[in-house]
């Protein structure tokens, strides 16, 4: 390979409210060209934080103790794979419980993994890191929706810059539990009409594991945009099927199985909102922004 110089690993941890990942990137280093990056492994634990956080205002002690054991299993596996450097984020359910900073002390005390709380904002930052994006050629407005366990970040985005951006308290754990209000909606649709509608037309970028797994199951080409008939076909054939019928039909992991639907209904909102009639699926997430992150420091 041309100028080839090293390849390194690094690491993200994101945990989320549903769930909590270890991602370990390959990253190519060459003379006088970018950086590359590939994907060598990705472990995801079902750790429903959010359902602590959102219904009772902390982290439970059984989940805690589940928290810890997977830091430390990750701290292991960086070890095997000889990561060179790691980032560590957590976000809303850690964010919002009343023990959050206490349980990253704790581990950090424990396991030596240090983990920072980041705020929606940050959160919505991140996303746009991607190359992808970074195009200067491109004049496109984007308009970022993801949708997590807890929150949805709506971040608007043109020419390598954050226009605006907003976190917004919901998300699929919360909806499933029955804790996002009419009047949260109301803000939501209001600040949707309010900065976006006024520019124009916007791409719509829907980033989230609820929403790769839409698209998979929709059938759709991949590379094309998920039309707004497409995904409420989709939503009606999910909203028809049971629980068991998402696990054992569609192979969707238990933790997943209950939280696409109303997940998928935000996406349809926004979409509705904007009188927008596609979503594109780059199936990119928080962990490639953090690899981005890491890869500025090289």
């Amino acid at each position: 390979m041309e100028g080839f110089k090293e390849i390194k690993k690094f690491a993200t941890i994101d945990i989320g409210s549903n769930a909590i990942r270890l991602l370990i990137s390959n990253i190519i280093i060459r003379d006088d060209f970018p950086v590359e990056t590939t994907k060598n492994a990705l472990i995801r634990v079902p750790i429903r934080l959010g359902q602590d956080a959102f219904t009772k205002g902390y982290i439970s002690n059984q989940n805690i103790s589940r928290l810890i054991d997977s830091m430390s299993s990750f701290k292991l596996l960086m070890k095997v794979h000889k990561v060179d450097k790691y980032l560590a984020y957590a976000t809303s359910a850690l964010r919002s419980s009343s023990n959050g900073l206490e349980i990253i002390s704790k581990i950090e005390e424990l396991t030596g993994i240090s983990i920072k709380i980041i705020d929606g904002k940050k959160e919505g930052a991140l996303i746009t890191k991607n190359k992808i994006f970074n195009n200067k050629n491109d004049k496109s407005i984007f308009c970022f929706i993801d949708v997590g366990g807890g929150s949805t970040e709506l971040t608007i985005f043109k020419n390598g810059n954050i226009l605006k951006s907003k976190s917004f308290k919901i998300g699929g754990v919360r909806l499933i539990n029955n804790l996002v209000t009419d009047k949260t909606w109301k803000l939501f649709h209001n600040w949707i009409t309010n900065n976006i509608n006024e520019l124009g037309k916007v791409k719509v970028i829907g980033l989230g594991g609820n929403i790769n797994k839409i698209f998979k199951i929709s059938g759709n080409k991949i590379g094309s945009p998920l039309s707004l008939k497409k995904l409420n076909a989709t939503m009606f054939k999910l909203v028809k099927m049971s629980y068991i019928d998402k696990t054992l039909v569609l192979k969707l992991n238990p933790d997943r199985a209950d939280v696409i639907v109303p997940s998928g209904k935000i996406y349809q909102f926004l979409l509705k909102s904007l009188n927008s009639d596609r979503i594109e699926v780059p199936k990119i997430g928080l962990a490639d922004g953090m690899v981005s992150e890491l890869i500025k420091k090289l």
